[in-house]
């Protein structure tokens, strides 16, 4: 007898077999007579031959003991073992091998079909990949004229059992080789395999769409491509970016909503890069096209915008959308810069922000839509950060669904050149999530996975993503000339007919929408876009994004002196209580001895001492804000426990691993506290936790880098999001950035968190730059945060060594009165000073201990606790106290081209100048110049510190200017 469990019942086939195995168990007469006959047979030996862990073997029959039956069946056997091959059964070996091959094919058709798929617009041949496994089989030529009209089992790719082959070949290629292509056999979930193979399958991958469907879809696309021309015509030579060729992104995107809304959806956030984003505004979010003309013909008066303001490609905007189906749907647009993929986390962060404030648990209400282009989504690397973040618990959304505009061309540079994967979308397989790849000149196409993406994603709450594959009609902007590096590409975009010519041409041709129809929607799309322009020209309708609507009513930006002060001390006895509650935990929890020694003890002892380190400042901050009912977000690498072993905001038992969260006691009404370690990101994260601040006015939202040289990773964000946000979208954020910062001899990446460059940034009041020295600066400085209107980012160079240092300590008197100092003054008569220092961070212990020990008081220190914006009253009213004085120096531990002082430099003139007939002689004290930010070596380090100290009390200034 044959060997069946070496030829066709194993390795590939046998998840096919085990699926008709127990259809079989179920119903016998549910499967074809043939396989009916070999799961009811056994071997020589009585054991079933299909698989024998599926099914218990007959009990075995002790010679001499064998009932009458069991007799009858040990003969059976026998007979069935010595029995020849008989021609039924070669008959049926060959039905196998063949089903066998039908397998491989089918198998073949769902895994590398998408390989054989007519995705490219424009025709090009795809490159050969039948070296790959299996792509071969994705072809007739592997059968016979005969074994094509054999009947063979469908595998569930017909609802019924057994078709003829040729119907069941005829269905995988229209499915999986036309104009979509699917990588989803990748994934892991077979749950969501099964789902989008019935769904696909069963309808050949197409919808059969309505005559009204059609017109609206090809209605879609004539506004699309209508005001893309009107623009090229009426504004020539304007960069706009155009989506044209791309034009199918509009009614996908309709479909989108249109089932979103269906399945529950309220709102989408959207984020996009520049391409086809003028289009998406006017077509998709219905921004009035007068408006968008307006943009392009500018203000009438340019001084009213010096400085400020951003391109119109740039421009957020946010509107209701009402689906056909009666449903409403909220969509914001994010503002975004030229770095192409900064947004992505941005929106991420929004949406979890309104998921959380609409307890939206589920995340089927608030939906996040990031539209990428092609070189982009493969190149940038924030792409993988945010992605990672897709599934973690602080971080997810409940899916993102992923349009990637694909061009086929990155500004200039082929594929070829940008990336080493046969698909832009290859970094998504990151996770387990289905790609559909569609070609952009078959919008019915687009529109049905759209339709299916966005039912997918309400389902399963997971990432998606559409590969549009299109092209470019012009070049990167309409300035160029994109034939100078694509002429043979360009040569056939030339002469290639646009997705609405085509379309409109296909419906003629199939009777469903005349030429004369396609025609008049098109004539009716030039007269509106006609009409805007001239309501344009005749009101001045150009306007600033709009501002403070909403939830950001009651809070405001401009100015720093026009925000009213807040009141942030807090009771002594609340601070007591809640001092006392940050010191317990729950009866039976097993606390690690070093953190019950260490935080615990530590604060029940402060409750006697009453004598604050930085941890409980900070605490103490947020237990009493979450107590009057705002709620805390804090991320960032190691945040939970803090870097430095300080935080432990989150408590572990070393017993059971359970958690608690002493902060969690605290918050009233709709407050909450959140702290999540997040993952090794930079921008990604702080990309979400800008994002997350832009919908949470009314809390605190904090990042915390693991040291403050790790912000460099997310320089983008501040540079283009942080500092500029209002400046360029009228957008306000009270994001609050800890960065740990300061010279201990930890080396170069463990020194400094780059006050330099934040100072650099600040200008026009946007941000608040910070160094506090105490816990009750701490505490009143991030109370200050949330309870006055003003909503400015806050940078905060927050300490190392400080967080224990013996000096660096506060009564909770302190707490309970008075606010944050933006300038800390000495004790020091100031009539007698004639040197005054003036400095910021950890220096100030350094150098108060050895002018205190030498006594002298002709010295004051002064710590600049908040550099900008600038104290500069407090400091000039301070100098003006100081009769005798002469020297005005600024000390800082960073090197001369970093820190503080090129910022503080003609700040210090104005100061001196303020004397007048007595002007100072202004100088600086501190490191020399340097390349890196800090020396390596402890020993090196201690010497340069020792020098600074020296300098600023025992010799006073040499380096002048």
């Amino acid at each position: 007898m044959a060997n069946f469990q070496d030829s066709y019942l194993s390795g590939g086939n046998i998840d096919f077999i085990e699926g008709l195995y127990a259809r079989y168990l179920e119903d016998p007469s549910s499967v074809d007579p043939s396989w009916r006959e070999l799961f009811e047979r056994n071997d020589g030996a009585g054991r079933p031959i299909f698989n024998k862990t599926l099914i218990e073997p007959p009990a075995p029959v002790v010679p001499g003991k064998e009932g009458k039956e069991g007799g009858k069946g040990n003969k059976a056997a026998a007979a069935v073992a010595l029995a020849p091959q008989t021609a039924p059964t070669v008959a049926f070996e060959q039905d196998m091998k063949l089903q066998s091959r039908v397998d491989q094919a089918i198998s073949a058709f769902r895994l590398r079909g998408h390989l054989r798929a007519q995705l490219d617009p424009l025709g090009r041949p795809r490159p050969s990949l039948d070296h790959m496994a299996d792509v071969g089989m994705v072809d007739d030529k592997h059968f016979s004229a005969t074994e094509l009209e054999q009947l063979v089992e469908s595998a569930n790719v017909f609802p019924e059992a057994r078709v003829k082959l040729k119907e069941l070949l005829g269905r995988l290629r229209r499915t999986y080789t036309g104009a979509i292509g699917v990588e989803y056999m990748q994934m892991l979930d077979s749950e969501r395999r099964r789902w989008l193979m019935k769904r696909m399958e069963y309808t050949e991958n197409r919808t059969a769409f309505t005559v009204d469907e059609q017109r609206h879809i090809l209605t879609r696309l004539s506004y699309a491509e209508g005001f893309e021309n009107f623009l090229h015509t009426k504004f020539i030579g304007a960069k706009r970016f155009a989506l044209d060729g791309g034009e199918a992104l509009v009614p996908m995107l309709d479909a989108v909503l249109e089932v979103g809304g269906d399945l529950g959806l309220k709102e989408v956030v959207i984020g996009m890069a520049h391409r086809g984003r003028l289009n998406v505004l006017t077509n998709i979010l219905g921004k009035k096209p007068d408006q968008i003309f307006s943009e392009f013909e500018g203000p009438q008066d340019p001084k009213q915008h010096m400085g400020r303001g951003d391109v119109k490609y740039h421009m957020g905007f946010s509107s209701d959308h009402a689906t056909r189906g009666g449903k409403s749907i909220h969509l914001s647009l994010a503002f975004n810069p030229s770095h192409l993929e900064a947004v992505d986390p941005v929106v991420e962060g929004r949406v979890r922000a309104k998921q959380d404030r609409s307890g939206d648990t589920e995340r089927t209400k608030v939906m996040p839509l990031l539209i990428h282009g092609d070189a982009a989504f493969i190149g940038q690397g924030v792409v993988a950060e945010t992605l990672n973040m897709a599934g973690l618990e602080g971080y997810k959304t409940g899916g993102t669904l992923h349009v990637v505009i694909n061009n086929q061309v990155g500004f200039t540079t082929d594929p070829s050149d940008s990336r080493s994967s046969i698909y832009s979308t290859a970094l998504a397989q990151m996770l387990d999530v289905p790609v559909f790849h569609v070609n952009g000149d078959d919008p019915e196409a687009c529109v049905h996975v759209a339709r299916l993406v966005a039912e997918y994603r309400q389902t399963f709450k997971s990432d998606v993503v559409i590969d549009l594959v299109c092209y470019r009609r012009y070049g990167h902007n309409e300035g160029d000339d994109p034939s100078f590096t694509q002429p043979a590409m360009y040569e056939i975009i030339r002469k290639h007919p646009t997705v609405r010519t085509l379309y409109a041409q296909q419906l003629a041709q199939q009777a469903r929408l005349s030429a004369e129809d396609s025609e008049a929607i098109k004539q009716r799309c030039m007269q509106e876009f006609d009409a805007a322009l001239l309501r344009a020209r005749a009101e001045s309708q150009f306007k600033e994004p709009n501002a403070l609507e909403g939830l950001w009513q009651p809070y405001k930006g401009g100015a720093h002196k026009s925000a009213p002060l807040a009141t942030t001390a807090v009771n002594k006895e609340t601070l007591r209580a809640a001092l006392k509650k940050l010191a317990e935990v729950p009866e039976g929890f097993n606390v690690h001895r070093d953190v019950e020694r260490t935080v615990l003890k530590k604060r029940q002892g402060m409750l006697q001492t009453e004598e604050l380190q930085w941890s409980e400042g900070e605490s103490l901050a947020y237990a009493t804000l979450l107590s009057e009912g705002y709620a805390i977000r804090l991320s960032g690498q190691d945040s939970e426990r803090g870097t430095f072993s300080h935080r432990h905001a989150v408590l572990h038992d070393v017993k059971t691993g359970d958690n608690f969260v002493p902060l969690r006691q605290f918050p009233t009404g709709k407050a909450r506290f959140e702290v999540f370690n997040s993952p090794l990101s930079e921008m990604g994260v702080l990309g979400f936790e800008y994002g997350y601040s832009l919908d949470v006015p009314d809390g605190l939202t904090l990042w915390e880098a693991q040291f403050g040289d790790f912000a460099n990773g997310a320089q983008i964000i501040i540079d283009q999001f942080i500092a500029a946000g209002e400046s360029k979208w009228r957008r306000l954020s009270g994001l609050t950035l800890l960065l740990p910062h300061g010279y201990e001899g930890q080396g170069p990446e463990h020194s400094s968190a780059r006050l330099e460059r934040f100072l650099s940034l600040s200008a026009e009041d946007n941000l608040q730059v910070a160094y506090p020295t105490t816990p009750a600066q701490i505490f009143h400085l991030l109370r200050r945060q949330v309870l006055r209107p003003l909503r400015k980012p806050l940078v905060i160079m927050s300490p190392k060594s400080l967080l224990r240092r013996p000096e660096a300590t506060s009564k909770l008197d302190e707490l309970a009165t008075g606010t944050f100092q933006e300038v800390i003054l000495d004790k020091v008569n100031p009539a007698g000073v004639t040197r005054l220092l003036l400095c910021s961070g950890k220096v100030y212990y350094d150098l108060v201990k050895t002018r205190d020990e030498r006594k002298d008081e002709s010295i004051a220190i002064v710590r600049v606790e908040q550099l900008y914006p600038f104290p500069f009253d407090e400091l000039a009213g301070l100098v003006a106290k100081m009769p005798k004085l002469t020297e005005l120096l600024w000390v800082q531990e960073e090197p001369r081209n970093s820190g503080a002082w090129h910022f503080m430099f003609p700040r210090l003139h104005d100061l001196a100048s303020a004397r007048g007939q007595n002007p100072l002689k202004v100088g600086y004290i501190g490191r020399a110049e340097a390349a890196s930010p800090a020396t390596g070596f402890p020993q090196t380090h201690n010497l340069e510190q020792q020098l600074i100290v020296e300098e600023a009390i025992l010799r006073g200034t040499k380096n002048g200017r």
